[in-house]
């Protein structure tokens, strides 16, 4: 399981440099607004070093990562539910990802042009949020008038949807995103299809001055896109050497990856062999038959039992044969709730 961010925010704040610096993939980036017409987009895999420890003691063929979509869009200024700037058409190609990164411009280079002549993140974050809040209103509004059309011949579907868009529509009135309304589970797979802006997960991501990257701000994931730039052109080994010399434990790769996991509420587990060592993503909560699912649909619906350790209890036993030998390998049943870090073998029917 993939899972893809989109990336928004007002021109110039850095979005296009981020997204090359984590993509490694070359962009049309220059310093004027709406240099971004059309939509990027790139796949990266999620930095795990779990990995490299299971496969070394697999003797893995291979390592299979788990991946990560970026999406960037062009950049969106107050008044773009208006049609000022290029409008909010580009939101559309965000609408089927999982979260939002929003990037707000806390740099101050006076050689950038800043769209409303100041760098204020709190007044562009506002602008953002605004502007997502009524392109979900657009969207509630269309599909509002056609479900009260059809309620009116008294689809029982289309009544149940009515009642849930008009609180959508009254809560993003008040300037609320979607995702401040209490909804029931069944609401939500009513409005599922709808892929509201305001219903994703939000990163805020803070691009800050190089000398502000070591810079803890609560809630917001700190990246100065200048230097994952300069990261992303180094080597391993060079990487490691430069973000130390930083005094940075992670990339900001890394950081926005974990706080898209936890946003996400998703977790990792493994599979490890001599063919391959492989990361797989689940939602947390899950249980052992959604997780072989997500190997091959045959392994959930045959689902027997999995023997199941921790990476790390793997790892220090030197293979699975020492594993077993001291009993931490153990036999789970379908009511097993997956932990992260979890590697597992299944065992099913055909």
């Amino acid at each position: 399981m993939s899972f893809a961010i989109g990336i928004v925010g007002l021109p110039n704040v850095g979005k296009s440099t981020l997204f090359k610096a984590l993509t490694k993939k070359s962009v049309d980036i220059a310093n004027y607004p709406f240099c971004t017409i059309s939509p990027n987009v790139g796949v990266v895999t999620v930095p795990d070093a779990r990995l490299d420890a299971l496969a070394k003691i697999s003797q893995s063929a291979k390592i299979i990562p788990t991946v990560v979509e970026f999406v960037d869009i062009a950049g969106l200024v107050k008044g773009a539910h208006k049609g000022e700037g290029l409008g909010n058409k580009f939101l559309s190609n965000i609408r089927e990802v999982d979260a939002i990164a929003h990037v707000v411009r806390a740099f101050t280079d006076p050689n950038v042009i800043h769209v409303s002549n100041k760098v204020d993140p709190a007044s562009d974050r506002e602008t953002i949020n605004l502007e997502l809040i009524f392109a979900d209103l657009q969207v509630v509004d269309k599909r509002l008038a056609e479900e009260s059309r059809n309620a009116k011949g008294k689809d029982k579907a289309a009544i149940a949807a009515v009642a849930v868009l008009t609180k959508l529509k009254a809560t993003l009135e008040q300037g609320k995103p979607a995702r401040e309304l209490e909804l029931t589970p069944e609401e939500m797979l009513l409005i599922k299809s709808f892929n509201l802006l305001t219903l994703k997960p939000v990163l805020e991501i803070s691009n800050v001055d190089e000398d502000k990257a070591t810079t803890d701000i609560p809630g917001t994931v700190v990246i100065s896109a200048k230097i994952e730039a300069e990261l992303a052109d180094l080597d391993d080994a060079e990487r490691v050497a430069y973000l130390k010399e930083l005094g940075l434990k992670e990339s900001g790769l890394d950081r926005l990856t974990r706080a898209a996991y936890e946003a996400l509420g998703l977790l990792t587990f493994f599979t490890s062999g001599p063919k391959e060592t492989r990361a797989w993503t689940v939602r947390r909560g899950a249980k052992a038959p959604e997780a072989a699912g997500k190997i091959h649909s045959d392994f959930e619906r045959g689902f027997i039992c999995s023997e199941t350790i921790n990476w790390k209890d793997l790892v220090d036993c030197g293979g699975e044969a020492n594993a077993k030998a001291k009993g931490l390998m153990r036999t789970e049943g379908k009511e097993y709730v997956m932990q992260d870090g979890d590697v597992v073998v299944f065992r099913f029917n055909v």
